[in-house]
């Protein structure tokens, strides 16, 4: 009995990884959510951190490891973007109705953008920083990483303004990130436990 229904299920296991993201995909969707997820904590931590001289060495390693999370997103999304492009993904379950068809396409979409704005904007940030010259940036405090050149030579005057405004642009993106977000895992927790399709499982390890 054991054997046979071992043989059924590997007969099985094709048609379900057919279901099923790659692993390559997997892995890449969870490490830039738990990255950036670790990029939230430690973005509210460095607002929360009183001033003092021994808060002012905290909050400079906080801000240095999250610029350092936010390089590796960068590099993890093209990595996702590449295997996406010359990987298809498994269709979406057919009794899905064309409008949420459309809906979670527009979300992936908007996740690719976003993904991309927050590091991009962060960086630019960063570089129109007035002390960046004087604060060399690198990876976990390992690998020197370069400011976007063209920024960094302004004059102090335009930095100073385009830090402000990357600034800006960085934390509008956290926040529409941060939504689209929710609307994403609320989609799939609702196919999950209302509609009874099982969707989760085809971004399950």
């Amino acid at each position: 009995m054991k054997t046979s229904l071992s043989a059924e299920s590997a007969f099985a296991d094709p048609a379900a990884g057919a279901q099923k993201y790659t692993r390559v995909a997997v892995l890449l969707h969870w490490l830039i959510a738990l990255l950036i997820l670790t990029n939230v904590v430690l973005g509210l931590t460095a607002a929360l951190l009183p001033d003092g001289a021994l808060s002012d060495m905290a909050i400079r390693l906080v801000i240095d490891t999250h610029k350092s999370i936010g390089i590796t997103v960068l590099g993890l999304a093209i990595l996702r973007l590449l295997w996406r492009v010359t990987h298809r993904p498994p269709p979406l379950p057919s009794e899905f109705p064309g409008w949420e068809r459309a809906s979670a396409h527009a979300a992936h979409l908007a996740l690719y953008v976003l993904i991309f704005a927050m590091p991009l904007t962060g960086w630019l940030h960063d570089s129109a920083w007035v002390a960046a010259a004087s604060h060399p940036m690198s990876l976990y405090g390992l690998v020197p990483w370069p400011r976007i050149g063209f920024i960094t030579s302004l004059d102090p005057a335009t930095k100073e303004q385009l830090h402000n405004q990357f600034g800006a642009l960085h934390t509008a993106c956290s926040y529409a990130l941060y939504g689209v977000l929710a609307l994403h895992v609320a989609g799939a927790l609702k196919h999950q436990w209302i509609d009874r399709h099982s969707v989760l499982r085809r971004m399950m390890p």
